[in-house]
């Protein structure tokens, strides 16, 4: 036995004693499935928080986290009589050789092109193996609105439902928009908010950014900046949330300005 198969026997059996009903984690035990599933995703955006942070030693905890929910998971199945962490494990690895046959397989055209179109081949069997015979069917219905929605495009835009440019996405986010100011009550508001994001999720898409990767950006950029702006207020002994409108956009374009001299020193 190896070192890593020590590691992950040792992970297993701790989870497998925390949900022992014989001196086990009282909290550990109360867990279901539903319970334990916001702290999955939870535990998967501090993962990705501590790759855009590029802190490994962060990165290196938060994998364990997010490996702990895995086998939490897999115990709670097992207890059911329906898989283990083994059958997880062997599951995934099932998966990936069987969608690299240029690697694991007898497929010799391993060019980009074959790859991807052999991938896609595959995984629309896989779909249908599980009766998800629409393009659309099998998009997790858990993930961030933005991400779920450029996912949605995507599939649309395989079986040929897309924009041949980005100027008809422009046309349709701005047509959006008009029905969107044109919404009379809040229901129609609620909607028209929906398809305007939708279809600014697509126009980013049709030029190659990723929704949800901007917004992340754009509201670490808002943190920074807001803080900024706080810490001016306190160095000229302010109260920031006493100041009126006027005098904290004054100091959000100081911070702006300070922002555009850093980056113009270091290019």
């Amino acid at each position: 036995m190896t070192m890593k198969d020590r590691a992950i026997d040792r992970l297993v059996a701790i989870m497998a004693q925390l949900r022992n009903p014989d001196g086990g984690c009282e909290w550990d035990l109360a867990q279901t499935f539903a319970t334990i599933a916001p702290y999955t995703l939870e535990e998967a955006y501090e993962v990705a928080d501590a790759i855009a942070r590029e802190d490994m030693a962060d990165l290196k905890d938060e994998l364990g986290d997010l490996l702990l929910q895995v086998v939490f998971h897999a115990r709670m199945a097992e207890e059911l009589g329906q898989f283990d962490f083994a059958d997880v494990a062997n599951a995934i690895s099932d998966k990936m050789e069987r969608r690299h046959p240029h690697i694991f397989g007898s497929s010799e055209d391993g060019s980009t092109a074959a790859v991807r179109q052999k991938w896609e081949a595959i995984k629309a069997a896989e779909r249908k193996d599980k009766a998800q015979n629409g393009a659309l069917d099998g998009v997790a219905l858990g993930l961030p609105g933005l991400l779920r929605a450029e996912k949605l495009q995507k599939r649309a835009a395989r079986v040929g439902f897309d924009w041949p440019d980005q100027n008809g996405a422009a046309d349709k986010l701005r047509e959006e928009i008009a029905e969107f100011e044109c919404a009379t009550n809040d229901e129609e508001r609620l909607e028209e908010a929906g398809d305007m994001l939708f279809a600014m999720v697509n126009w980013l898409r049709k030029n190659g950014i990723a929704a949800e990767d901007a917004l992340r950006a754009a509201n670490a950029k808002f943190e920074r900046r807001f803080a900024g702006m706080e810490q001016l207020a306190a160095q000229s002994g302010d109260d920031f949330a006493a100041l009126d409108l006027t005098a904290q956009d004054t100091l959000w374009n100081a911070v702006k300005s300070e922002e555009r001299s850093a980056k113009s020193s270091q290019t």
